[in-house]
């Protein structure tokens, strides 16, 4: 059981991000008709929808929803670094790098977007998507650093 601090930190977090969460809702709720359907995942802290119908694969997250187009978050992928082919990487579970994108919403809630795009979006330069790879790699650093 986590301490008390940490249970009030995470609902903190929740709150937080609900602006973005809600957007993720959103999307997914118009995904059901066309086949997503909704699962709490404890592990991953978050609201999944899978087999979301739109995007080109993978998943996107927001605040504690993640709309994933496939049927579990348990599916591998290869890291943002790999596929640019800086580094040869082993092959990470989707849904761990999807729980570190979370918990940067947790921390930044309505600021995520507007930071994460002024980042670089959805590429290698990002350091947010760096941090996620890593996180995914090795349980440890979800939050974008200097040295990574």
């Amino acid at each position: 059981m986590a301490p008390a601090g940490l249970w009030i930190a995470r609902l903190l977090g929740v709150v937080w991000a609900v602006p973005n969460s809600l957007i993720g809702l959103v999307a997914g709720v118009a995904g059901m008709p066309f086949g997503a359907r909704a699962e709490w995942s404890r592990r991953d802290f978050a609201l999944v929808f899978h087999r979301w119908p739109w995007g080109p694969g993978g998943a996107i997250t927001f605040g504690n929803t993640i709309l994933h187009t496939g049927e579990t978050l348990e599916s591998e992928c290869i890291t943002y670094e790999h596929r640019a082919g800086r580094t040869q990487h082993p092959r990470i579970r989707l849904g761990d790098h999807e729980r570190a994108h979370v918990y940067q919403y947790m921390v930044l809630g309505p600021l995520f977007l507007p930071v994460y795009l002024a980042c670089g979006g959805v590429s290698v330069r990002n350091p947010f998507e760096r941090a996620a790879d890593r996180y995914a790699m090795t349980g440890k650093g979800w939050w974008p650093s200097r040295s990574a």
